[in-house]
């Protein structure tokens, strides 16, 4: 999956990229704090 510069995932370290909403996200298992996230579109109301 294609991810900005901002946001950087390591695999060898665990983090998996994620689209969840329009956002980008980065979560990982192994190690819960290695969290990240790219802001997306605004959610509609």
């Amino acid at each position: 999956m294609k991810m900005k510069s901002s946001i950087k995932a390591d695999p060898s370290k665990g983090d998996k990229v994620v689209r969840r909403r329009g956002r980008l996200y980065i979560i990982n298992k192994k190690d819960p704090n290695r969290k990240q996230r790219q802001k997306g579109p605004a959610l509609k109301k």
